[in-house]
């Protein structure tokens, strides 16, 4: 397995190179200071499994940066990395493609289990961003099972949403409600379609700012 991380400052560098070797020992873990070495590194490794990108790098906006290795490298799973986490940065990032943004300010056992979620397939979203604050709340009415079904949801689709909200895959989320994948992929089309948005991450950011944490039925 081989990871790129992205960084100006080395002190950070060096602290997520030991995050990575404690999570996965084995990986090959390479270095960029600058977008222009990130590219580079990524044209000669191909094969790179993940990608930790900070957003602020001093020779280019990070979003261009996700945005180009997003379009040339889709297999790629890139983190996000930031001083800032304001609503507006964290979604830009997951409308780029990102599949995961950790705050700098992130605690060293949060930020493993964000890399391993990403590694396995799933979608980090830092806890601040879902917490439910009087500004953000997007409904009077809470956001319960039964409002849900009153959407048009069913309870099974309940359940797919909320291993979604969990940052399962598809595949995950087949395995733990014993259904095939493409009902899966069904299921998450009504939920999208019932909650107003075009994607599983603006599923998760809304229903959470709606105040439901509820695990599925499957998993009690």
């Amino acid at each position: 397995m081989k990871v790129l991380i992205v960084d100006d400052h080395a002190l950070i560098r060096e602290a997520l190179c030991a995050v990575l070797r404690q999570l996965k020992r084995e990986a090959v873990i390479f270095e960029a200071s600058s977008s222009r070495q990130a590219v580079d590194i990524v044209e000669e490794h191909p094969d790179i499994s993940l990608i930790l990108l900070d957003i602020n790098l001093p020779d280019r906006d990070g979003f261009s940066v996700l945005r180009e290795l997003r379009d040339n490298y889709p297999t790629i799973a890139i983190i996000i990395l930031s001083s800032s986490n304001d609503q507006d940065t964290v979604k830009r990032a997951f409308k780029l493609g990102a599949l995961g943004f950790i705050p700098k300010t992130t605690e060293r056992e949060v930020m493993l289990n964000a890399i391993e979620l990403v590694f396995s397939g799933g979608i980090y979203i830092p806890s601040e961003i879902l917490e439910e604050t009087p500004s953000a709340r997007l409904t009077n009415e809470p956001t319960t099972p039964d409002f849900l079904k009153r959407l048009g949801l069913t309870d099974r689709q309940i359940d797919v949403l909320a291993l979604l909200m969990k940052g399962k895959s598809n595949k995950i989320i087949a395995k733990t409600l014993n259904m095939a994948v493409p009902t899966v992929k069904n299921h998450i089309t009504v939920v999208l379609k019932a909650l107003s948005v075009t994607s599983r991450t603006e599923a998760v950011i809304k229903v959470g700012k709606m105040g439901w944490e509820s695990p599925p039925k499957s998993e009690s």
